[in-house]
């Protein structure tokens, strides 16, 4: 007989090794956008353990004098909770 796979149980041994939690991270450069991501996740690696991703919300920036002088992202940066 041939053994069903069944991906909903391989789905909840996944699930239950770790915890997910989401923390809400803004920050900005007045280089870019990618360098304001890069800051935001750097800064959220040295606090948090086992950051996975991000998820950019918003993306805006500040302008002076016709100029963009500074770039913000808002994000939010998934992590695994350790026991």
């Amino acid at each position: 007989g041939k053994r069903r796979h069944n991906p909903a149980a391989a789905r909840n041994q996944e699930s239950a090794m770790s915890v997910a939690k989401v923390t809400e991270i803004t920050a900005s450069s007045s280089v870019s956008f990618e360098d304001a991501l890069k800051k935001g996740i750097a800064r959220a690696d040295k606090t948090l353990k086992n950051v996975e991703g991000a998820w950019v919300q918003e993306q805006k920036v500040i302008v002076k004098g016709g100029e963009i002088v500074e770039y913000r992202v808002n994000m939010k940066v998934t992590f695994v909770l350790n026991d």
